[in-house]
Formats: C-alpha cells, structure tokens, sequence
C-alpha cells in the first residue's frame, strides 16, 4: 500500500500540472464566449470561463476501476501475505503469461478469494484505503482558473479504453479487459446480490467527492408484480440512507443484448444505461457492449 500510494502521487502530480498547463492554454487561446455571456458572474467579472470568470472554479479528476484495483489489491494481500497461497514470483509468471499454463492459479483468483461489491470487509477495506490515498493526493490542489481539484468517480467508457491497454492483473482479470466501471463491483463478481453491493459501495465517503456512480443491472422477469417496485424503492433509498450519490439501472438480460448483437436490425429501439448516460445498444462498440452484458444480473428477495 506504501508503494501504491506513491504512484498515486507521483502520476497524480503529473495529472494536475498537465491540466493546469491546458487550463492556461485554454484561457488564453480558447476562451468560450457564448458561454461566458450566459454567466452572470463572467459579465461582472469581465472575465471568460476558462479564464475563471465564474465563482465556482472547481476541476475533477475522474477516477475509473474502484471495482479492480481494490480487487487487485486484496488478491495480492489475501493470497500473498495472509494465507501465503502465491509467492510473487508465481503471481507474476501468471500475469506475464495471462494465465495461459496458470487457469488454477486464475480459478482462484477469481472465485477463491475475496471480492469487492459483497459486503466482505476485508475485500472493502482495500477499497476505502485506494478512496483516502485518491482523494488525499487530488483535494484542495490550485487549478489554473483560481479554483481547486477535487475528485469525482465517474468513468463515462474510459474503463474500457484503460482496460484495452491494461496487462493482465491479480484480480483474475485477462489482458486488455476493461476495467470495473464507476464504484461498480468488477464485472460478475458481486454473488451476495444488490444489497451487498451498495454496502460495499457505501463505505467510501461520498459526500466528500464530486459525484459517483454505481450501475446495477436486473432481469425483466423481476418487475412482474407491484411488491418488486417496492423492494427496489427500498433499495434506492437505503442507498441514499447510507450517503450513497447516484445508482442506476439496466433492465434487461444478457441473452436479449446478445441477440441485439447478432442481429442489430431488430433491435434497433433498445437503449441501455451505460456509465452516467444513456445510449442505444447498437451504437456502441462491441467491447462496452460485452462489458454491459458482463455485468450481473441481479434479483431482490
């Protein structure tokens, strides 16, 4: 976690001196004016936007994988230090090899060691841990228009462009696989169903960020009568009881996705939520595509 947390540091202090140079550029060479018209405090100030006209200047820093790096993080203490399964040595042959030769290793990875989104403390607690060391490393840093940065957790589909490049990783996740979205669990691990997941997801501190999301998906078949609508009006607001910020839903199940793959023709209506906004099912690329239909399905009881 020292060593983590140094690399946060370290790539974080690159982030904000690049957006503080681009801010710069930005209110020298790319002022917005019709904007600027529309903001009282720009007409008062005589100052545009991006020149920190407006009396809220704040710049987020989105954080993306919430889901995989406290997975990561938990497989190598879980694994390594705590019950000594790998040395890191084996770990690291396995992820050099995307566990070709090494599917035992994967198998537990996967399914024999704790996850995130199932309301397992020791998984949790690493996901509390990457929120500090995040938030500690981003909060209160100037920005170029007067304001400062704060961070917010909110991935709109670089998840999936960050996992296209991403290696092999401790959690069991294979080689250029997108990442978890938003504060979501990592695709398909979340096994304890719905209420785990905002419990999990609620042991950050939301109020202390710009925005978060967490997506869930459920089953058609769930809302066949009026007492499901009520379970999850209780969910929601239990949610939001424990200072969640913002949860969304899909609808739908996986076979209906794949079949809109296979013939995009007939269905060309279906609309699906993806990570903070909407969109329809043929106009994505086919890996976020895969990535919605990855995501678990889940049911109340």
């Amino acid at each position: 976690m020292i060593a983590f947390r140094k690399q946060v540091n370290n790539l974080i202090d690159i982030k904000i001196r690049g957006n503080n140079i681009i801010g710069k550029r930005y209110a020298k060479w790319l002022p917005v004016p019709f904007l600027s018209l529309l903001l009282e405090d720009c007409i008062l100030s005589g100052k545009d936007y991006n020149d920190g006209g407006t009396r809220y200047n704040t710049t987020y820093i989105q954080g993306v994988g919430l889901g995989s790096i406290t997975d990561i993080l938990t497989s190598i203490h879980y694994n390594i230090y705590d019950n000594k399964n790998l040395t890191w040595d084996e770990l690291m042959k396995a992820l050099d090899a995307d566990f070709k030769g090494y599917e035992q290793i994967q198998h537990d990875l996967i399914y024999n060691t704790p996850k995130y989104g199932n309301d397992d403390d020791y998984a949790d607690q690493h996901a509390v841990l990457v929120f500090e060391i995040y938030y500690d490393a981003v909060n209160g840093r100037p920005d170029s228009r007067g304001g400062v940065h704060r961070i917010n957790m909110l991935p709109t589909t670089s998840h999936v462009y960050f996992g296209s490049v991403i290696g092999a990783t401790p959690d069991g996740r294979k080689a250029y696989k997108p990442l978890s979205e938003g504060i979501s669990p990592s695709q398909g691990v979340d096994k304890q169903g719905p209420t785990s997941v905002i419990k999990s997801a609620s042991k950050i501190d939301h109020l202390r960020t710009g925005g978060t999301l967490l997506n869930q998906k459920f089953a058609p078949q769930f809302f066949e009568d009026e007492e499901s609508y009520n379970c999850l009006t209780a969910l929601i607001r239990s949610y939001f009881a424990l200072n969640g910020h913002h949860i969304q839903f899909n609808v739908v199940n996986a076979d209906t996705l794949r079949e809109a793959q296979r013939h995009p023709e007939l269905y060309r209506d279906l609309i699906v939520r993806v990570a903070g906004y909407s969109d329809y099912f043929n106009d994505l690329g086919e890996d976020l595509q895969n990535e919605i239909i990855l995501r678990t399905e889940h049911e109340l009881a």
